[in-house]
């Protein structure tokens, strides 16, 4: 596949340029131009590369290729390519952690969906409802298998143990999530023990890979680790905020508290107005919840300055992932790493 031959559509990193335009970020708007077009050629050769995974006729395969297609905002497979450049660069094997990494995180979302009895996945059916939930469930095994067998292919000693280990903390954090769902409970701690595995394990991952493929020492991997831990909880901070966010899109406020799941700024709200606590276990046991209701309910939350914290959170682990990245050596790839944690709180979904 060549570049002419790729989707037209804008990627991420234009979608995000536009975006900071559009706020009057124009230094972080050219920034993110440069690095779309610094890493044009890498997200090519992934996008390639991911397009070469099986298209059988069996369902599993269909429901894989259903949400693959969709394109997501292939942030993990970024931070791959951008943290091997400290070194030789996006080396075939360092494509192959890539696309694995991507592979891994597309399963746990085909996974995600039939938990949550998801409808809709990227503004399209999601597949377990185009194909089931057997299908959905055994797509996504198959697409752990096919990124373990990458990783193993690529040769880089001890990744594959710590994919193992990160598929294992995605798992016991999703535990918890649901042995805690339908529980109305402001616990900061809880929450982040839910983030630091469900997302930003996946984020430290693919940190940690890129920086193995670009040879650095111990003391730079740890450093990359710590950047994808943070910018992991950033990103999933501004999820949290997106749940009350008027996108235009006509969804439902409060998705997320009627799945059961307490995001931060249902904590803070919490914390900030006990009161709350009624309404939220009133609107769980609701199957059918009024709209006017959960915009109320919404607009109570907002009323506590939750999402303002919530923000804040996402902005402060921003910063903390800059920072970490001090041992690294200044240059193009330091600077790329930047802009990603910087962008992450601008995205809009």
């Amino acid at each position: 596949m060549t570049i002419a031959t790729m989707p037209s559509r804008g990627g991420p990193l234009d979608q995000l340029a536009t975006i900071s335009g559009a706020r009057g970020a124009t230094d972080l708007r050219e920034r993110l131009a440069n690095l779309g077009r610094w890493v044009k050629s890498d997200l090519v050769e992934f996008e390639a590369e991911l397009s070469v995974l099986p298209r059988g006729a069996r369902v599993v395969h269909q429901a894989a290729h259903h949400l693959l297609d969709l394109r997501g905002k292939h942030l993990r497979p970024l931070c791959v390519a951008l943290a091997s450049r400290f070194g030789d660069g996006f080396t075939p094997r360092t494509r192959g952690l890539a696309v694995a990494v991507e592979l891994v995180h597309t399963a746990t979302l085909l996974h995600d969906d039939v938990v949550d009895l998801a409808e809709r996945r990227r503004g399209q059916p999601a597949a377990c409802v185009v194909y089931g939930n057997a299908a959905s469930i055994f797509a996504g095994d198959w697409l752990l298998v096919a990124a373990l067998r990458r990783i193993a292919a690529c040769g880089y000693d001890g990744l594959l143990d710590k994919m193992l280990t990160v598929i294992d903390e995605m798992i016991m954090a999703e535990s918890l999530q649901l042995e805690r769902r339908g529980r109305v409970v402001a616990d900061r701690a809880e929450y982040f023990r839910i983030v630091e595995g469900k997302t930003a394990a996946l984020f430290r991952w693919a940190m940690i890979a890129g920086g193995r493929a670009a040879g650095l020492d111990a003391a730079c991997e740890t450093a990359l680790e710590q950047f994808g831990l943070h910018l992991g909880v950033a990103f999933q901070a501004v999820d949290d905020e997106l749940d009350f966010a008027d996108t235009g899109t006509g969804k439902d406020p409060l998705v997320d508290l009627r799945e059961g799941k307490m995001t931060f700024p249902m904590v803070v709200a919490l914390e900030r107005d006990p009161s709350l606590h009624a309404r939220f276990t009133a609107l769980l046991a609701d199957e059918a919840p009024d709209r006017a209701e959960l915009v109320a309910i919404a607009n109570a939350v907002r009323a506590t300055g939750a999402l303002a914290s919530t923000r804040a959170l996402a902005e402060e682990h921003a910063q903390r992932a800059i920072a970490a990245l001090a041992p690294l050596p200044a240059g193009p790839a330091r600077d790329a790493l930047e802009t990603v944690a910087l962008a992450s709180l601008e995205r809009q979904s």
